[in-house]
Parts: C-alpha cells; structure tokens; sequence
C-alpha cells in the first residue's frame, strides 16, 4: 500500500463577514456565488503559480442548499468563469459543512487521488433564510421532541444541561468583541480577507475589508440588560448568540511534495479530522465530543494543543466545549479565540468551517509561531460535531 502523502495549507482567504440584513448588510446587493467568485479568483491571484485549471476538485460547503444556494458547488465555479472540466461537489453538514469540505479535500490528497484542492464555504443568510425549504421528516417526533431542535432552544437546553450562567456567558461575547477589535485594529485579519465592493448603511457604494458585526465598544451592563431571546426566562439572548451573517471563504490545500514544486510556502498541513453525532437537542456539545474523539483517536490530550478555535454559535456552547475539554474555565481564555469568534465576526453557516481554519492557522503562524498543534471544533445543528486538527510544519 502506498505511503499516505503530507496535505498542506497553502493559502485561504474570505470575504469580510456581513449583516445578513436587507437595508444594513453591506453584501445585501450581491449573490453568494459572487462572493465565492471573490474568493476563488483571490486565491488564483494570490498564487499565479497555480493555474484553475490544475484543481483537482472543489468542495464547497453550505448549511442551506436551497434557493440561490442551490447546488452552488458547481453554478459559483461556472458562473466565475473558471474552466468547465473542473468538479465541484457540494457539502452539507449545516454548520461544519466548510470544516468537512476541507477534509475531504486533504483526504483526498493523503490518498494520493490529487495534488491541488479548492475546498470552500459560503452562506448567504438574508437570501438564504436559516430552514429555507426545509420539511422535517414527521417521524422525528418519535424520536424527540421537536421544540427542542431548533438552535435557540437547544443551546438554552444546553444552558442548563451544564448549568453554565447568563454572566458567564456574557463574559465570552463581551471578550470576543474586544479581541475581534484588537485584531481588526492590529491587522491580524489582513492576511486572510479580500476585499470586496459592497453598500453601506446609506447605500453608497464601497470597498469592504473589514467585517461588519464587531462592537467597538460591548458593555456587560448593557448585556446584563437584554431580554431572553429564546424564551421568556431563557439566559441566551441576542448579545451571547451568533448574528445572521453573509461571507465566504476558500482554502488552497496541496500535496507537500506539489507545493515544494511549484515553490508554494506552507505554514501547517492536515494531521487528522473528526466527524462526530450528538443528541440534536443538545447540537452544542457535538463539538466537544468530535474534539475528544479525536484526541483519543490520536493518542493526545487536551493540553497537547497549544491553540484552539472554538466555534461560538452561542456563548454557551464555546463554555461547554472548554470545560469539558479540561483547558479553559470562563473568558478571557488563553489559547482560545484569540482574536474573537463568531459572536463578534458573525457566522455565514457553511462559511465558518472553513473560516475558523484559515484563522487558526494564521494564529499559529502570526500570533503563537512556537504551537506545534492547533485544533478547529465546531457544533453544528442536528447534533453534527466535527474536529480539524493541524500541525506546524517542521
């Protein structure tokens, strides 16, 4: 049996995330298939040395397959005018469907079925409402109780699953803010976002390089003052849930020996994933159990990751992930999210998986360069949990 072939990130960039919002939203003129095209032709643009027509396959993630999503896999590459020969295959994981689009590619690529992948993510959440088409199967109810499955309720389940208090989760969003800020402030993301033309507030047009969701200036008194979003004596409000959000992203991975090549710098390369079932109305801890069976699978515990990203679809979930892991109590953390997460960057559904591991990387390389490993861990609805861990280059 052949040996398996090292996969490595050579690039990944993404739109700035957007308000899914039809008068504020800066994309709210533009189509998701345009904002793959950005990301696409960033990548190419970015790295000349690769042509569109060398990729192998693109893997394109998102949660809500419908409408203007529908099958955009294959119609954003056409419709970019990239060569026809090209596959695309379209994934759905709801939330992890980026994370899974990028673990396909690297499989691919250790299995030695290709050198030069695309894999990428998109969600348009004001076109492509969240749920847009869907028909539960009627039997589900046999199985659960269907109040229970949608994300607000699951993650106010969670909150007293774990018995994780409103101030603590308070604390997460008020900390993801302020690091998303210092980020945004220092640079940290230019490395990774590509600017594209949109609309402000007014309607005038003009280049976005920032995202749009972060809060200068997050107050936990004006938290603390917000009503429940999901139910009357809920603790998950607006503040401590991720915003409806637009924005896609798109990673370059390629055999070690085809970037060597072709003279393409690497940073870290794929050293394993984990896709993982949960109780669908407890959605937020599939990514703690995809992380811990990961973990196991590789012989490793929690304290040998030197740096985590967390998916923050609510405040609550990135708690209970970190505590039950054993690495973190209550935010600040100090090797999670360190420049903010999805509460303050917002979550284009499909995007983020795929996002979370262009900045995890970027993190490793830029903020921590002495991690060996870092791991991406998402929940996603329905009880999909996936883990994606990396590996510096030595």
């Amino acid at each position: 049996m052949a040996e398996l072939k090292e996969c490595v990130l050579v690039d990944g960039v993404r739109t700035p995330n957007a308000r899914a919002h039809p008068a504020k939203g800066w994309f709210r003129n533009l189509r998701p298939d345009e904002l793959l095209t950005a990301v696409y032709l960033g990548l190419f643009e970015r790295n000349p040395q690769v042509k569109p027509e060398d990729v192998e396959a693109v893997f394109c993630g998102t949660a809500n397959q419908t409408g203007m999503q529908n099958d955009i896999a294959r119609f954003a590459w056409l419709a970019s005018g990239l060569p026809v020969e090209v596959p695309t295959n379209g994934i759905n994981q709801q939330c992890p469907s980026g994370m899974a689009a990028m673990e396909h590619a690297a499989r691919a690529i250790m299995c030695g079925e290709g050198d030069i992948y695309i894999a990428s993510g998109v969600e348009d959440m004001m076109n492509v409402g969240m749920g847009m088409g869907m028909d539960f199967p009627p039997r589900l109810v046999e199985y659960f109780n269907p109040a229970e499955l949608p994300m607000g309720p699951t993650a106010e389940k969670l909150s007293e699953v774990e018995n994780i208090s409103r101030a603590d989760q308070e604390l997460v969003a008020y900390h993801s803010h302020l690091r998303a800020k210092a980020a945004r402030d220092e640079g940290k993301f230019n490395e990774e976002i590509v600017a594209v033309t949109g609309h402000d507030e007014e309607g005038n047009e003009f280049v976005c390089t920032m995202d749009q969701w972060i809060r200068d200036d997050p107050s936990l008194e004006q938290m603390a003052g917000m009503n429940p979003a999901f139910k009357p004596d809920g603790v998950v409000t607006a503040a401590t849930s991720s915003p409806l959000t637009t924005g896609a992203c798109a990673a370059l991975l390629m055999s070690r020996e085809k970037a060597e090549e072709l003279g393409l710098s690497y940073y870290v390369k794929y050293a394993g994933g984990q896709m993982h079932g949960w109780d669908p109305t407890l959605m937020g801890l599939s990514a703690y159990n995809a992380a811990k069976k990961l973990l196991e699978r590789k012989g490793m515990k929690a304290s040998d990751v030197d740096v985590y990203e967390v998916h923050e679809a609510f405040s609550v979930v990135t708690l209970a992930c970190v505590r039950n892991l054993g690495i973190a109590e209550n935010a600040p953390f100090d090797n999670v999210n360190l420049w903010g997460g999805a509460l303050a960057l917002g979550h284009p559904l499909g995007e983020s998986g795929t996002r979370l591991v262009i900045t995890l990387a970027n993190v490793m390389k830029n903020e921590r360069p002495d991690a060996k490993f870092g791991m991406a861990m998402m929940c996603g609805g329905f009880g999909n949990g996936n883990a994606s861990l990396w590996e510096k280059v030595e």
